[in-house]
């Protein structure tokens, strides 16, 4: 299995960036390979808070859209998630509170890869990036 976070679906919807190219290529990599896509919740709350923040708001239901499209599985984020995510935010760390989350529930559900461009969850002990 292969979370899906955020920013993919974000960089193949959004403005040129210089990921969206690699989003596209990874993506098609862990699909043709038949791998299993799962996200969040969290996630489609990450694009709303985003896509609010910036005023691009037409760019929501296209992010949507796309994340409804390649996963095959949107888990709950439980509330053992968000008391194990605490671990994760120890002073020195350097994860990001959301990013926190996910892991922990990667964790939860053995979920070892993630796709994703946050530098963050290379922190996380027992993930790894998805690089296709």
């Amino acid at each position: 299995m292969i979370f899906i976070d955020a920013n993919v679906p974000m960089y193949l919807v959004g403005a040129p960036h210089p990921h969206t190219y690699d989003a596209s290529l990874r993506l098609r990599a862990a699909m043709s390979a038949g791998r299993r896509l799962v996200t969040d919740a969290g996630v489609f709350q990450e694009i709303l808070r985003r896509y609010s923040a910036i005023r691009r708001r037409d760019a929501i239901e296209p992010a949507f859209e796309a994340l409804r499209g390649m996963v095959d599985e949107v888990f709950e984020v439980a509330p053992e998630d968000v008391m194990d995510a605490r671990m994760l935010l120890l002073p020195g760390s350097e994860v990001p509170a959301r990013d926190a989350i996910h892991a922990a529930e990667m964790r939860r559900r053995g979920v070892r890869e993630i796709l994703t461009f946050d530098r963050g969850f290379e922190q996380v002990p027992g993930l790894t990036l998805f690089r296709g």
